[in-house]
C-alpha cells in the first residue's frame, strides 16, 4: 500500500508539471480572472479540465485482482483488472473553479473516456467521475478563493465516493473488495494531495500575475507623477522628449517616441539617429495607427523603417486622443515580439490612456485659465468707469471755481489715465506700480479735500515688488474716501500700510469715517448689496479677483464700527504667482 502511495505521489509531479505548462496558455488565465465564464469560456474549461482526467487516467497504475500485479502504464484492461489513477484531480479542479458546468463536462469527458478502457470498474468509475464533478461544482465559489485545505478535503471525498462506487456497482463483489482494499487509502491521500497542488500551481500563476499587475501599475503612477508637471504644456518637442526618458528609464525599451499627426516629436534609444525629431512620421504603420485610432503591434517586417539597418525589431503603436480625436501617437520598440508580454501590452494600454487624461486636463487646465483672465479683464474694466466718473465730477466742480487747479488736475488725470489703461492690459503689476496708482489717484481727491484729508504712509520698500492685480488698492482707497468721509467735514484720515510680515506682504487701508454696522460688515466684499448708501460692487470685485488668483487665504479681512472707522486688509503670500 505504502508503495502504491509512493508511486501514486510520483506520478502527480507529471500532472503538475502538465499543469504549470498549460496555466501560461492565455486563456486560462483569463478564466480565472473574470467572474463570470461566456458560452466559449465555459467550453474551453470543460476540454481543458477533461483533458486533466484523462492525462490522470493514463499516467495511473493498472492492477489486476486475480494476481495483485500493477502495470507501470495503462492501456486496454483485462475484465479483471482496474486502475489506481488521479482522473478525479482535473474533474475536482474544474468543479471548484469553474462552477458545476465544468465539473460534469469535465467529469463526463474524463468518465466516458474510462468506460473506453474496459475493466470490471469500468461504469463505476465512468459513473464515479461524473458525480466528483457535481460535488466539486457544490462548493464551487465565484471569487475562487479556495483553500489549500478545501482543495485536498474535496479531492479525497471524491475519490471515497468512487471507492463506495466501486463497492456498490463493481461485481463480482470479491474482486471489487479487493481492489478497494488495496488502492483505496493510497488514492484517497493522493488525489487528496494532488487536488492541493494543483490548486497550489493555479493560485501562483494567479499571484504572479497580480504581482507583476502591481508593479506595472507602480510604474505607472511613478510615470503619471513624473510625466504630469511636463504634459500640463500640451504636447509639444520639449514635453514629448522629457516624457519619452521618463518612460524609457522606467520600462528599459529598446526605444520610446511621440509623434504627432504628421511628424515625430521626440525619440529616445535605439534608432534616434535617423528617427529624429521634427522630422516626418517614418513608417507607415504609424500611419495606420493614427487613421485607425487603436493599438498596433508590428514586428520588423511590418515596421517598414526607411533605413534597412535599422536595428529596431518590433513595435507598439498606441494612439493619444483628445475629446475621442487622434492627436498623435506613443509609440514603445522592442528588440523582438517575443519581448511584446500581456503585461507588457496592459501596461501600453494604460499608460497611452493616461496620456490621453492628462492632455485632455492640461487643454481643460488652459481653457479655464483663459475663461479665468477674461473674468479678470471684465471685472477690471468695471472699476475703471467707476474711478474716472468720480474724477471728473471733482474737476468740472473745480472748473468755475479755480480754473488753475482744473487743468493741473487734468494733466493729473491723463497721467493717471494712461497708467489706468496700460495696468489694465495685465492681469498682474507690482505692489510698486499699484501704489503709484493710488497716490496719482489721491492727488487729485487731496486737491479736492483741501485741509479735510490727510494720507499717511506705512511702505517697507522690500514689499513693493510683490505681485498683484492691478487696480486693487484704488477702489479700496475711493470706498474710504466716498463712503467713509461722507459726512465727515475735517480730520479725515487715511493710512496706507504695506508690510512684510511671517513671509508674506500685508495690506492695509485704513480710515478714521462713519464705519458700518457688524451687519453690513459680514455682507460687504461677498456679493454685491443691493442698499440706499451703496452697492459695494468696487470691494467685491476686488475681493473676487485676489481670491481668484491667490486662493480663500488672500481674501479680504474688512473690519468697522460705526463712527470709529474702517480697516480693510489682506496678506498675500511672499512670492506667490497669480495663479
Amino acid at each position: 500500500m505504502l508503495e502504491l502511495l509512493i508511486t501514486m505521489l510520483e506520478r502527480l509531479g507529471i500532472i503538475v508539471t502538465i499543469a504549470f505548462i498549460l496555466t501560461r496558455f492565455k486563456f486560462f488565465r483569463d478564466m480565472f480572472y473574470q467572474n463570470q465564464l461566456n458560452r466559449q469560456q465555459h467550453f474551453t474549461a470543460i476540454i481543458f479540465f477533461g483533458f486533466f482526467g484523462i492525462i490522470g487516467t493514463y499516467t495511473g497504475l493498472s492492477l489486476s485482482t486475480e494476481s495483485l500485479q500493477f502495470n507501470r502504464w495503462t492501456s486496454d484492461l483485462a475484465t479483471d483488472e482496474a486502475i489506481a489513477n488521479s482522473r478525479v484531480i482535473g474533474v475536482v479542479l474544474g468543479g471548484l473553479l469553474g462552477g458545476y458546468r465544468v465539473g460534469i463536462g469535465a467529469g463526463l469527458i474524463a468518465g466516458l473516456h474510462r468506460f473506453t478502457l474496459g475493466g470490471f470498474t469500468a461504469i463505476s468509475c465512468g459513473l464515479a467521475a461524473i458525480i466528483a464533478g457535481v460535488l466539486s461544482g457544490l462548493f464551487h465559489r465565484k471569487n475562487r478563493h479556495i483553500k489549500l485545505k478545501s482543495a485536498f478535503l474535496i479531492g479525497a471525498l471524491a475519490e471515497t465516493i468512487q471507492m463506495l462506487v466501486i463497492l456498490l456497482i463493481s461485481r463480482p463483489f470479491e474482486q471489487a473488495w479487493t481492489l478497494v482494499q488495496i488502492i483505496g487509502v493510497p488514492m484517497i491521500l493522493a488525489n487528496g494531495m494532488g487536488s492541493a497542488l494543483f490548486l497550489l500551481v493555479i493560485k501562483s500563476v494567479i499571484n504572479e500575475e497580480e504581482r507583476a499587475g502591481a508593479i506595472q501599475a507602480q510604474k505607472t503612477l511613478r510615470i503619471a507623477d513624473q510625466t504630469l508637471v511636463h504634459l500640463r504644456n500640451g504636447l509639444n518637442t520639449q514635453s514629448a522628449t522629457a516624457v519619452c526618458h521618463i518612460i524609457h528609464n522606467e520600462i528599459k525599451t529598446s526605444a520610446v517616441a511621440i509623434t504627432n499627426l504628421t511628424e515625430i516629436l521626440a525619440h529616445v534609444g535605439l534608432g534616434h539617429d535617423h528617427h529624429r525629431p521634427e522630422s516626418s512620421i517614418q513608417t507607415q504603420i504609424t500611419l495606420d495607427a493614427i487613421r485607425q485610432g487603436e493599438i498596433i503591434v508590428a514586428n520588423q517586417r511590418s515596421i517598414h523603417c526607411r533605413v534597412e539597418e535599422c536595428p529596431l525589431g518590433a513595435a507598439v503603436i498606441a494612439p493619444l486622443k483628445q475629446r475621442g480625436k487622434t492627436i498623435g501617437t506613443l509609440k514603445f520598440y522592442f528588440r523582438s515580439e517575443k519581448e511584446i508580454t500581456n503585461i507588457v501590452m496592459e501596461l501600453i494600454t494604460g499608460l497611452s490612456s493616461m496620456m490621453s487624461n492628462q492632455l485632455e486636463v492640461s487643454e481643460a487646465d488652459k481653457a479655464y485659465q483663459l475663461a479665468k483672465e477674461s473674468e479678470i479683464m471684465a471685472l477690471q474694466a468695471q472699476i475703471s468707469p467707476h474711478f474716472l466718473f468720480n474724477t471728473l465730477n471733482t474737476i468740472v466742480s473745480l472748473v468755475r471755481i479755480d480754473p488753475a487747479k482744473a487743468r493741473k488736475l487734468l494733466v493729473s488725470l491723463s497721467h493717471f489715465l494712461r497708467q489706468n489703461l496700460t495696468v489694465t492690459t495685465h492681469s498682474k503689476i507690482i505692489l510698486e506700480q499699484e501704489l503709484k496708482h493710488v497716490r496719482a489717484y489721491l492727488s487729485i481727491e487731496e486737491a479736492r479735500f483741501i485741509d479735510k484729508l490727510e494720507v499717511l504712509y506705512d511702505i517697507d520698500e522690500g514689499a513693493l515688488l510683490q505681485n498683484i492685480p492691478p487696480l486693487t488698492l484704488q477702489p479700496l482707497v475711493e470706498n474710504s474716501i466716498k463712503h467713509g468721509f461722507k459726512d465727515k467735514d475735517t480730520n479725515c484720515i487715511l493710512t496706507i500700510t504695506i508690510k512684510e510680515k511671517n513671509n508674506s506682504t500685508y495690506i492695509k487701508i485704513e480710515d478714521n469715517g462713519q464705519g458700518m454696522s457688524k451687519e453690513r460688515t459680514e455682507q460687504i466684499g461677498k456679493a454685491p448689496i443691493d442698499s440706499e448708501k451703496g452697492s459695494g460692487l468696487a470691494i467685491y470685485n476686488v475681493n473676487r479677483r485676489l481670491t481668484m488668483m491667490f486662493g480663500d487665504h488672500a481674501a479680504l479681512k474688512i473690519n468697522s464700527e460705526p463712527n470709529k472707522g474702517t480697516t480693510i486688509a489682506f496678506w498675500i503670500p511672499y512670492g506667490e504667482e497669480n495663479r
